[in-house]
């Protein structure tokens, strides 16, 4: 008999947690059942537009929320009895704090990169360690970065095998909902020390790894822009390269060819393409950049910062769940709904 679908809640409501609500809407096998925030602003009133019951995150924010004209459904802790899993989506660092609510409650939980790994012993990248993550009471869905590294170098690790990798990181300043509070201007801001983290992060979810990452943020807010150089096993060519690239579920290629040349160009193709909020969940990779020689693939890819690991959080929650055990058939369920591919033209 197929299984009951699973109960859903979000607690978050922001870059990342309203992009899970509408993705987690969109499966057969879900339902969400409510968001939950500390506020009452325009995000929070247009979830409500789309038919999202509404908690309060904190019951001392209830009236408030009340009072922006909400209509607040109940609090976090009564949201927790209704659902099977929560996917936190709040701020970094208040994860902890979360999960002793959520182990009270007796419910499975999802956190994001910007929580650590020791959180919950658990890292998550849907297409490297699925099947590690089945049946678990919580992981840890990583950050756009590391994702964006897992899928890329990581597909090259399960295909040909890595020798060594090195990723510079050229991430983005801010997200942009929030530019004027705290953009760049003018200036690069290089992470301060060596790995920049995304590297040990990566080795969370694919532990034999051997790579060593840099990183530096610059005045954009179109996603990051990642140079790898990955020193691969054999004497593979540019095609075996491509082929390995081109058969992931969530990498696709673009080429200077067709005028995509730059970040701006490539958020341009999701707005054509008529992708809501322009989002970008796979990782694009410029083929016609790309070198090997000597066995070294050579590569620039680009990794959109909001919502690249909104298809992770599905396929984790399918994971803790059980709703599917096998990672490759929960990636295509969420592929299918979202209208994720590995190709854009």
């Amino acid at each position: 008999m197929p299984k009951a679908a699973a109960r859903i809640g979000v607690n978050g409501f922001g870059v990342i947690g309203k992009r899970v609500a509408d993705a987690v809407s969109k499966q057969n096998d879900m339902k969400l059942v409510g968001v939950s925030d500390v506020v009452g602003d325009y995000r929070v009133k247009l979830g409500e537009k789309k038919g999202y019951q509404i908690y309060a995150s904190v019951p001392e924010k209830l009236p408030d929320m009340k009072k922006a004209g909400i209509e607040v459904a109940g609090t976090l802790e009564e949201l927790l009895r209704k659902i099977d899993i929560i996917v936190d989506c709040t701020p970094a660092g208040l994860g902890a704090k979360n999960k002793v609510m959520y182990d009270k409650a007796g419910i499975k939980s999802i956190f994001q990169g910007g929580e650590k790994h020791e959180l919950t012993g658990s890292s998550f990248v849907a297409q490297c360690n699925y099947e590690e993550n089945l049946n678990r009471g919580a992981t840890r869905v990583v950050s756009c970065n590391t994702t964006g590294i897992c899928r890329t170098v990581g597909t090259l690790q399960n295909t040909i095998g890595v020798k060594k990798a090195r990723v510079v990181l050229f991430r983005r300043g801010t997200d942009p909902w929030e530019s004027h509070k705290t953009g760049l201007i003018n200036t690069v801001v290089p992470e301060a020390h060596i790995p920049s983290h995304q590297g040990p992060d990566a080795q969370t979810i694919i532990p034999k790894l051997n790579i060593t990452t840099m990183a530096a943020r610059g005045p954009f807010n179109l996603g990051h822009l990642h140079f790898a150089m990955v020193q691969l096993k054999g004497e593979p060519e540019k095609k075996d390269v491509l082929k390995a690239l081109k058969s992931a579920p969530r990498l696709a290629p673009v080429r200077t060819s067709d005028g995509v040349d730059s970040m701006n160009a490539v958020a341009e193709m999701m707005r054509d393409l008529g992708r809501v909020r322009a989002d970008m969940w796979e990782v694009a990779f410029w083929e016609d950049i790309l070198d090997v020689t000597d066995g070294e693939a050579n590569m620039v890819y680009q990794v959109h910062n909001e919502s690249v690991v909104v298809p992770e959080n599905v396929d984790a929650i399918r994971a803790l769940t059980g709703l599917e055990n096998e990672g490759r058939r929960s990636i295509a369920k969420t592929n299918e709904a979202m209208g994720i591919g590995n190709k854009f033209l």
